[in-house]
């Protein structure tokens, strides 16, 4: 079955059947949708995507760049969240979202074999290969939670300001033992120094936000890092935090998921919570305010960040297709403490 099939059951030109499934502004509604009545009684789809891609020269297809596996992105909450906004946004434009992994051990390496128009690097090791099969692309890129570059679109938000903000919060209410739950892939694990913290954009901000409130006050946390940043990894770094001799009486978390396992570690080790351990989140994700106690959070708003992301690399690659100039912007969102029942004074 092909264009010709359906033009000369209809009686028009190959090029109006191709223009009612490719450019349907070149015909009156009353004639696509004959065609399109025609096309459906004979079972013929469409156009092949990958020859008309390759007539047109794009893809239709942008890329996303996790730095997580893409399951654990569907079990996090910010992230789906994350993922839907962007998708929300490329909708208009008729632009598909694949998802990629930094995954590069087998024979096919997403980031350089998948074909795209763009694609969005999303907190990921800046060292990784995945990215750098990217650049040597020479696509249209757009950075989300990573380091500002020169001549790349970026998306981030006040980490510095947000984690600042809620360590403040801990010594405004007169706590001077305060513990720091993080995460990252490289580097030490367990019981760590700031200097071991050696990846890691957004975790790198909010480990200075927090000490920019906490160094003044005379306090020195101790800082439990884990791999990932899931309630699990959250749990295992409270359990070590809280086995101390002089344990924390309020723990700053990296994420509102850390935060979650932060919680159920001090229920087992016997402390409620606010009054035997106060906690705080990062991210304000939609299940922040159904915890129990509900989490005192920084929020970003996740949402706005999706939709700047997916509009500056859809810029990006109008510049590229028209050879207009390109933007390279960065982009920085507010953040906002919001204080609800998991904190209080020490007792």
């Amino acid at each position: 079955m092909t264009l010709q099939t359906i033009a000369d059951r209809v009686g028009v030109s190959r090029m109006t059947v191709s223009n009612a499934f490719s450019r349907p502004d070149q015909l009156s509604p009353t004639m696509r949708d004959r065609i399109l009545a025609v096309a459906d009684e004979l079972g013929y789809v469409g156009p092949d995507p990958a020859a008309r891609a390759l007539a047109r020269g794009t893809t239709g297809a942008v890329g996303i760049l996790l730095t997580e596996s893409l399951s654990g992105a569907f079990a996090d909450e910010v992230a789906t969240t994350f993922l839907g906004a962007i998708a929300d946004e490329l909708a208009p434009t008729g632009l598909g979202l694949t998802l990629l992994s930094t995954d590069t051990a087998g024979a096919v390496v997403p980031a350089r074999d998948v074909a795209m128009d763009g694609a969005l690097v999303y907190s990921c090791d800046p060292e990784s290969t995945a990215v750098d099969w990217l650049l040597r692309r020479k696509m249209p890129l757009v950075y989300i939670d990573q380091v500002p570059a020169d001549g790349v679109p970026a998306v981030n938000v006040a980490d510095r300001a947000g984690a600042r903000a809620a360590a403040q919060h801990l010594v405004d209410l007169g706590h001077r033992r305060v513990g720091i739950v993080t995460s990252g892939v490289r580097g030490q694990h367990g019981i760590v120094t700031p200097d071991d913290i050696v990846d890691g954009f957004v975790g790198a901000q909010r480990l200075s936000g927090w000490l920019d409130a906490l160094t003044p006050a005379g306090i020195v946390p101790p800082i439990a890092r884990e791999p990932h940043g899931s309630p699990e990894s959250g749990y295992q770094a409270a359990r070590m935090l809280l086995s101390a001799p002089e344990p924390p009486t309020a723990i700053l978390c990296f994420s509102d998921a850390m935060a979650q396992g932060v919680i159920s570690a001090a229920v087992d080790a016997g402390l409620s919570v606010p009054d035997g351990l106060s906690v705080v989140g990062f991210d304000d994700s939609p299940g922040s305010a159904r915890l129990r106690p509900p989490l005192t959070t920084v929020r970003q708003d996740i949402q706005a960040k999706g939709h700047a992301a997916a509009a500056a690399l859809t810029q990006a690659i109008e510049a590229a297709r028209t050879g207009g100039p390109a933007l390279a912007e960065h982009l920085c969102l507010p953040t906002e403490l919001i204080v609800r029942a998991s904190t209080a004074a020490p007792h």
